[in-house]
């Protein structure tokens, strides 16, 4: 049983005792003191599913094609054409799951195109973004590839738009059937022998929209058929490590899909199944995306983030439909694209959807991890959008250059919560207002991982003033924290390093431990 509470951070030698040094901090304002509960004496909380840290890469933009895949024979270091500098920052934050091949393009996608020597694959227009050729030289084998060389889990989505059930089924078995039948033989003869594993199975996106603008009746029938016609053939995955399917669900302004699904699955028969249904939201401060990603001030940071936080109620809102029908919570929610969509990078091409990445959005996508933390229960998977050189994404690439974002180093401060047991907290937030947008000033959790240690993630939201936590019942804290001097704070290819985590280590004093948080930051601690 811990206790915690805001003070004052104390001088400059404090903060070189905190390794803070070095890295440029506002003053930190005296402020009030908040106390905070660690309840650790509660036993049997949800585990906070790896799977919630999933990324999504869809063919858009340079999301694929300079972004992971630059060729065999690109001067650019690579194995099998998968550039070896992604892959290794990839690996870094434990990437657990890739959505691929979309998105709006996964219900074009035929995946016959994809396969094969590449000479001979099918160049088509990209429809959906940008208009561009797609010549699909990055398909099955190769993306099963890139998630084997990251250690991540295959999340695919079939095309329900424009597809058949024939077609999807066609395509598992070519991914899944041992070498004895057709399909698996040409696998093999393209490179793999083995069966690839496909953890979780997308029934289509988005096709109340740009999946084929479907009533939702229209639509259950259609996933009904998929869910049945497609199967999963690989032998390992017959028992345990079972391939989860998840439907389409509702977006940000709509519940009728969800409520659909639900009840047909309530009161399905043995010919069919699903274990998920999906929510797709995203922090755009009204449509077209208009937010600047840049350049931005207060009232911008301010409006984001107070947006950001609308994902508790949505999240809320879902499960409260999914109860009806599902009490005992067997199908999981999978919040399969989330992030900050942003006006586009001036100059990029028309489509692409390129933007910069800030504090303000690495504060947002902790805001949302927490949210999702803190719904563990229901919960069960996450993809935030996307992961290179597209909307939030965790990496910029151009040319050989490569930069990490402020949104890559959340994930990788966050990677102990992973799999780890949630642990309740409690505390005042108090209120962070600016104009018209108010929102909690103070977001927390805390999880105990499988080794035992606890471990403990403070965001504070307000930009403007420290806040400070004594926790009277451990003796040290190590970690790191994230912060800059402004909110729109980015790394770029000639300054990579703007926005990175500093180092972390409090020992306890007379009153206890006494954890210090600069204005603006995420700071994520191992308590001991």
């Amino acid at each position: 049983m811990n206790m915690m509470r805001f003070s004052s951070l104390r001088a400059a030698a404090l903060l070189c005792g905190i390794s803070l040094c070095g890295l440029s901090v506002p003053a930190l304002a005296q402020g009030e003191t908040v106390d905070m509960h660690v309840d650790t004496d509660t036993a049997g909380g949800e585990v906070i599913d790896r799977n919630i840290f999933g990324q999504f890469a869809e063919h858009l933009g340079q999301g694929i094609y300079g972004g992971v895949w630059v060729g065999k024979k690109s001067p650019i270091p690579n194995v099998r054409g998968i550039r070896s500098d992604v892959v290794a920052a990839l690996k870094a934050i434990h990437v657990p799951n890739v959505r691929w091949p979309g998105g709006c393009f996964a219900d074009e996608y035929h995946w016959r195109d994809g396969v094969g020597p590449a000479s001979a694959r099918k160049v088509h227009v990209n429809s959906n973004w940008g208009g561009v050729p797609e010549a699909n030289t990055f398909g099955t084998d190769e993306f099963m590839d890139f998630a084997n060389q990251i250690g991540a889990d295959a999340y695919v989505s079939v095309n329900v738009g424009s597809g058949s059930p024939e077609e999807a089924g066609d395509w598992l078995e070519y991914m899944t059937a041992p070498t004895k039948t057709t399909l698996a033989k040409e696998r093999a003869a393209n490179g793999h022998p083995a069966p690839y594993k496909v953890a979780i199975l997308g029934l289509g996106n988005e096709n109340w929209g740009c999946g084929g603008a479907m009533s939702p009746d229209h639509y259950v029938e259609e996933m009904k058929r998929f869910a049945h016609y497609v199967h999963n053939f690989n032998p390992e995955q017959h028992t345990a490590n079972q391939m989860k399917r998840v439907a389409v669900g509702w977006d940000s302004g709509k519940s009728d899909y969800t409520e659909e699904v639900m009840k047909a699955w309530a009161s399905r028969v043995y010919s069919w199944d699903i274990e998920g249904v999906s929510l797709h939201n995203y922090v755009v401060g009204g449509w077209p995306p208009h937010l600047p990603a840049t350049g931005f001030g207060e009232d911008d940071y301010a409006a984001s983030i107070r947006e950001a936080f609308n994902m508790d109620k949505l999240i809320v809102r879902q499960t409260s439909i999914m109860d009806k029908y599902d009490p005992s919570k067997k199908v999981f929610l999978s919040v399969d694209e989330w992030g900050a969509w942003l006006a586009p990078t001036p100059g990029s091409h028309e489509g692409f959807l390129a933007q910069q990445n800030s504090l303000r959005d690495a504060i947002l996508a902790a805001v949302n991890l927490n949210i999702f933390a803190r719904h563990a229960d229901r919960v069960k998977n996450a993809n935030i959008a996307q992961m290179i050189n597209v909307l939030q994404a965790m990496i910029l690439t151009d040319g050989p250059k490569m930069v990490l974002t402020p949104t890559y180093h959340i994930y990788h401060m966050y990677v102990p919560f992973q799999d780890a047991t949630f642990v309740p907290v409690s505390y005042d937030a108090g209120r962070y207002v600016h104009g018209k947008d108010s929102m909690p000033r103070l977001d927390a959790i805390a999880a105990r991982d499988k080794e035992g240690h606890l471990w403990l993630s403070l965001v504070n939201i307000d930009p403007n003033n420290a806040v400070s936590i004594h926790l009277d019942h451990a003796t040290s804290a190590t970690g790191q924290v994230l912060t800059a001097p402004k909110v729109d704070a980015v790394n770029t290819f000639a300054a990579p390093d703007a926005v990175t985590p500093q180092a972390v280590k409090i020992e306890a004093g007379a009153k206890g431990l006494v954890i210090d948080v600069p204005a603006k930051a995420v700071m994520v601690v191992r308590l001991d």
